[in-house]
């Protein structure tokens, strides 16, 4: 399948709607530009079914870290936090 880097305004793919979606499932995911800048990408059915999938929580990424039972200590300091200039 070629790649085909395409980007429609919100107006054009608008009015081309249906080649939109032809270009997605033929040649791969498709930008819709809003203002000139990325801001939806259209992907065929079949592409997006093979994306990974999310496994388990963010709490279950932290147990299973290697750092459990490393006797790293990340409780924070008693003094005052550190004084930034923005």
């Amino acid at each position: 399948m070629a790649v085909i880097k395409r980007a429609w305004s919100v107006a054009k793919a608008k009015a081309h709607f249906s080649q939109v979606i032809t270009d997605a499932e033929t040649h791969g995911a498709q930008t819709i530009t809003r203002h000139g800048k990325p801001a939806v990408i259209v992907v065929s059915a079949k592409e997006w079914g093979r994306r990974p999938l999310k496994r388990g929580s963010l709490a279950d990424f932290f147990a299973a870290s290697p750092l459990v039972g490393s006797g790293l200590d990340l409780q924070r300091g008693e003094g005052r936090p550190r004084k930034t200039v923005l």
